[in-house]
């Protein structure tokens, strides 16, 4: 590929997935008449997704290697007064990155879901769902403009929804997926908002020429108040971002989003939905730079997320929630390197979770099918002898996430510490506390998750829901079970370890062009006059081996290690401690198993309060005053007098010359009195 990257190439990354889907959903299904059978689903959708990633990765070789660039408008939909409405692709570093992960971790889903999805009766719609969802994501990073951006931020929305709700015969997994399409509702109205402020004070979408004017945008306030223009902007931005990217308080959709296929659940929380949020504050750092507000907003909302969104994962006991509750907690620790003016350390660390978040999410679905669809970590057990494979890669993908030295999420969780550590911004001393904490915590539920799982007792035959509850028993997927765990099919072991090769090395290998090179020169705007983290963290990087055996000596790491040993003690050793602090801290344990009331806050108060409102808006607004007053009203008016008028007009030629010689004595009267 030569240094000039081609349209009609870069065209073909999104379209290829975007045709595997389309076939899929045509002819794969009952809409299209089943025309093509599972293999021809799956090979064509496998092939799409392929041909992306391979086209992917010569881009990104092409960006790195000979610095190539592209910026071009490839379709104009309309152009309203001035304001142009485009297609148009964006590729530099940061996308070029993207793309590879996106496309890899979805080829990954695909292998996987072969084997996961076997004997499930939507075989073919779900490998439409997930190539579909991989074309919006894509539309949504390669894009050069917001309108555009907009349309992959909504697609991934829209498609979430339908493979949230995936099994739609289940009650629960239709409540979250409504769930997960309301909440996001919420943050997109913000979004819109953001994107809204743009076009009418730059008068334009595209991202070069929103930066080109960002100076001129910071001088001016918003009407009618002192606050900066700017600041407002980026808020609404963010709030978006709170949506996708499930930060507290509109994360609840993402635990419920479990409700859908394992598969899927890798998918929305390594490489796609969730990450948006994130890359789009990236992409828009030359705006946040400008907003010292908007960013402390972000550093205390991440904060939040990164520390409390743990603390709600010690206590499950679903293996999927346990690593979805993860999630939250990490893209809390990416928010926050957002909020320290770290752009490219969050980016960094959102590159680093794909791999090694994937490889826990399909860990965990692998441990499903070897437990004959028991998610519950409480009657597991011992699985390591049976299913040598899950296992391993299982323990790298978790040493990668507590941030063990060497390992990929290292690089980039310590990395995040040591930029907040290095931040001045309002808010900059809670993010601090909350990151280190956030480690201890992280290491506890990951091994006490591992542990239960992977050593200790055999306890899959003591399941008290294995012979009653039909879900456990025959799962949605139409497997049986025998008596004992077995290892997954090759086509779900091999993604794993796929998967477990980046989660170990790619740290190491890219920190330093990423974070400290040229990588992201032209992607990503860092004030460092203002936010100077970046530059101290350079000045105190001496390469990955030197960070990797200081990090033996640092407070992350001893952290870690002491949550890895209490969770062995508290779940191997003495297993009776567990239920005697619960006991102990029974109304912390009742918080966190409400997780904070959040919910129920959401249902009683804001769901009943908007339900309330909307009833007198309803009956006070639409029925009283539009239809009773208005338009009603009108008629009821017009018809009483008309039912006057009527008696004027009788008919009557004598009570028309009445009427008109007494209009002429009145005017008579009119005349001569006012003329005396």
């Amino acid at each position: 590929m030569s240094a000039t990257l081609s349209a009609s190439t870069l065209l073909a990354v999104p379209m290829a997935p975007l045709v595997g889907a389309v076939l899929a959903g045509l002819f794969g299904t009952k809409f299209g008449g089943n025309h093509i059978g599972r293999k021809i689903t799956h090979s064509l959708t496998i092939l799409g997704v392929l041909a992306a990633f391979i086209i992917s990765a010569m881009t990104l070789k092409s960006v790195v290697v000979d610095g190539a660039r592209f910026n071009a408008t490839l379709y104009e939909w309309m152009v309203v007064g001035g304001l142009k409405m485009e297609v148009g692709f964006l590729v530099d570093g940061l996308t070029a990155m993207m793309m590879c992960v996106v496309t890899f971790v979805s080829l990954m889903v695909h292998i996987y879901t072969i084997g996961y999805m076997e004997e499930d009766a939507g075989y073919n719609r779900f490998f439409s769902y997930i190539s579909l969802f991989t074309f919006s994501m894509l539309m949504l990073v390669m894009s050069n403009n917001m309108l555009q951006l907009f349309f992959g931020w909504e697609a991934v929305g829209l498609v979430s929804y339908l493979l949230i709700g995936f099994w739609y015969n289940k009650p629960t997994a239709i409540f979250a997926n409504m769930k997960a399409f309301l909440v996001n509702r919420v943050g997109d109205f913000g979004f819109i908002l953001g994107i809204g402020l743009i076009a009418a004070y730059a008068n334009t979408l595209n991202y070069g020429e929103v930066f080109a004017q960002a100076d001129a945008l910071a001088k001016l306030s918003f009407p009618g108040t002192e606050w900066m223009l700017v600041t407002v902007i980026c808020i609404c931005l963010f709030i978006g971002a709170m949506g996708k990217s499930a930060q507290f308080p509109l994360h609840v959709w993402l635990p419920d989003s479990m409700e859908g296929p394992t598969p899927i659940s890798a998918l929305i929380h390594a490489a796609t939905m969730v990450t948006a949020g994130i890359f789009m504050v990236a992409r828009m750092s030359p705006v946040f730079e400008l907003s010292d507000t908007a960013l402390s907003f972000i550093l205390v909302i991440g904060s939040i997320t990164a520390l409390f969104m743990g603390f709600l994962g010690i206590i499950q006991n679903d293996i999927k929630r346990v690593v979805a509750y993860s999630t939250l907690s990490q893209l809390g620790y990416m928010t926050v390197a957002l909020g320290a003016s770290a752009y490219s350390v969050a980016v960094f660390h959102l590159m680093t979770h794909a791999f090694f978040k994937a490889l826990l999410f399909l860990g965990a679905g692998s441990v499903i099918i070897g437990m004959h669809h028991n998610q519950d970590i409480r009657w597991m057990g011992g699985v390591r002898k049976y299913m040598p494979i899950t296992w391993i890669t299982s323990l790298l993908g978790s040493l990668a996430l507590i941030g063990t030295p060497l390992f990929s999420g290292f690089y980039s969780k310590d990395s995040i510490i040591e930029a907040v550590h290095e931040s001045h911004l309002w808010g900059a001393g809670f993010a601090n506390f909350a990151v280190l904490a956030g480690v201890f915590v992280t290491a506890f539920y990951s091994f006490r998750m591992y542990f239960l799982v992977f050593h200790g007792k055999e306890r899959y035959d003591q399941n008290p829901d294995a012979h009653h509850d039909d879900h456990h028993a025959h799962d949605d997927h139409g497997h049986g079970h025998d008596a004992k765990p077995h290892e997954s099919p090759w086509v779900v072991w091999l993604p794993l370890v796929l998967l477990a090769i980046p989660s170990v090395v790619i740290g190491y290998f890219t920190i330093e062009p990423m974070l400290y090179g040229d990588f992201f020169k032209d992607a990503i705007f860092f004030n460092l006059d203002k936010h100077h983290a970046m530059r101290e963290m350079a000045e105190a990087f001496h390469g990955p081996w030197a960070m990797a055996v200081h990090g033996l000596t640092t407070m992350p790491f001893w952290l870690a290690l002491a949550g890895v040993v209490l969770s062995y003690y508290m779940y191997m050793v003495n297993p009776a401690l567990p239920a005697a602090i619960k006991r102990a801290f029974g109304p912390v344990y009742r918080l966190l198993e409400n997780k904070y009331y959040l919910d129920w806050i959401n249902e009683n108060i804001v769901a009943r309060g908007a339900r309330a409102l909307g009833t007198a808006f309803w009956k006070g607004g639409d029925q009283a005053v539009i239809d009773g007053a208005i338009v009603n009203g009108s008629w009821k008016a017009i018809g009483r007098l008309a039912g006057v008028v009527r008696w004027l007009q009788s008919g009557y030629i004598y009570h028309y010359a009445f009427a008109m010689l007494l209009g002429i004595f009145v005017l008579m009267t009119y005349f001569v009195w006012f003329n005396k």
